[in-house]
């Protein structure tokens, strides 16, 4: 009975499995242990009570199995047209490795976890990883750097990276033509499963549900996964809490804006791999102009070599300044909070590093809650991002910060005059 059953129900599944890990000449062997005689009967594993005759069984011969023919077809979402097995394409980019992504103080936790993750996947404690943060500071540059490595290290790895809306719409797809079976089979069989965007999925109850056992069964079985989202656990809306618990299973870690030297290093490297040369006020112009969004910056860097090339002209700061005012209004020009920490500091005239610290000094207190407030205002940073960049503090306290700036702002006319200021210098930016 239990032979005749797992070959209704399993067989297919076993032999893709048994080919899969030991090579399409692999045998199946069934080895049918039944359950123990009664009280004064032998004891071996082979022999069953029948407690209807009340009959010793004899012991059941082992059931040698050949695999033989071709395995049943599975529905897969990335089939390549004549290969029989599952042999996937991951949907990696080259271009997006290690060796390219700048390390700086704003992604390196999100690095050296992702690093680790490819060296061992599956095999550390940050599984999923989640790596999360803001419109182009590198979240899927490195969700492919790992994908990349483990290929290099594990080329027998399994490893799919796919975007969540194109995972949603292969669901609807499945959902139409009754093969959500064959799509959760399918995606279940990955190694390494990466999913950017995993944010798109807040609000839609199926795909997070069918997406929940996936990730069920890849956990249980020891796969990697890894998910990025421009948001924390804790601020995504209409997610269930079931995948939001899950989520935490693992490492969550934030890419934040990168610092001026950061910013310089990755014009550095994108001039050094296109072969370009731009003198030095140029480059830390750019850094200094562009300051949120990694994408933005190796734009303008295109954007300047282009116009360069096709007016025959000499890029020049000159030059530089005229792209970058016609670039910046065409892009949504985002202040970072380190920028707005230097304004503030500037203003009243404070050392940065004291409105970092933890010092409870009135006059440092309030020029930090007003870091907080514009922070808040002016950027697209989680609280708790906010907090951290002001010397370590939880998202409670930047909202009790904001809430004392507005307050203070309709009782005190000096400190409604600081913020007006510091708005116009914030604006001019």
């Amino acid at each position: 009975f239990f032979y005749e059953w797992l070959e209704e129900h399993y067989v297919s599944l076993l032999r893709k499995t048994v080919r899969k890990e030991l090579g399409a000449d692999a045998r199946l062997e069934y080895s049918i242990i039944m359950e123990h005689a009664r009280e004064g009967v032998s004891s071996s594993p082979y022999t069953v009570n029948v407690p209807t005759t009340e009959v010793r069984a004899t012991r059941n011969a082992e059931v040698s199995m050949p695999i033989v023919g071709e395995p049943a077809p599975i529905k897969n979402p990335f089939v390549i047209p004549g290969l029989r097995k599952l042999n996937i394409d991951s949907n990696l980019n080259p271009n997006y490795a290690f060796d390219s992504f700048i390390e700086g103080e704003c992604n390196r936790l999100a690095r050296s976890a992702g690093f680790a993750v490819a060296n061992k996947p599956g095999g550390t404690a940050f599984n999923p990883l989640l790596i999360y943060g803001g419109v182009g500071l590198g979240k899927t540059h490195l969700a492919h750097a790992i994908g990349l490595e483990i290929k290099n290290q594990q080329p027998d790895k399994t490893v799919l990276y796919v975007s969540s809306e194109r995972f949603t719409h292969q669901f609807i797809d499945a959902v139409r033509n009754n093969t959500v079976n064959d799509f959760s089979h399918f995606y279940q069989m990955m190694d390494v499963l990466i999913i950017d965007d995993v944010q798109f999925f807040s609000g839609k109850e199926k795909t997070q549900d069918v997406f929940f056992h996936i990730f069920n069964h890849l956990h249980q079985t020891g796969k990697q996964i890894v998910l990025t989202s421009d948001k924390a656990p804790v601020e995504m809306q209409g997610m269930e809490q079931r995948l939001l618990s899950r989520f935490k299973w693992g490492l969550s870690a934030d890419l934040q804006v990168p610092s001026l030297e950061t910013r310089m290093a990755i014009l550095e490297k994108k001039m050094y791999a296109d072969g370009i040369e731009l003198p030095r006020e140029v480059i830390e112009y750019l850094a200094y102009s562009i300051t949120t969004n990694v994408r933005e910056l190796e734009g303008a860097l295109i954007s300047l070599v282009a116009q360069a090339s096709l007016n025959r002209k000499a890029i020049t700061l000159d030059l530089a300044k005229h792209m970058i005012d016609k670039f910046v209004k065409n892009t949504a020009r985002e202040v970072s909070i380190d920028y707005i920490q230097k304004v503030v500091c500037d203003y009243f005239d404070l050392p940065i590093e004291l409105l970092k610290s933890k010092t409870r000094k009135r006059e440092i207190v309030q020029a930090r809650q007003i870091s907080m407030y514009f922070a808040k205002k002016m950027t697209k940073s989680s609280l708790a991002n906010i907090g951290l960049h002001c010397g370590g503090k939880d998202h409670a306290t930047v909202l009790h910060a904001c809430r004392t700036v507005n307050n203070l702002s309709e009782t005190d006319k000096h400190f409604r005059k600081y913020l007006e200021d510091l708005e116009k210098k914030l604006a001019i930016h």
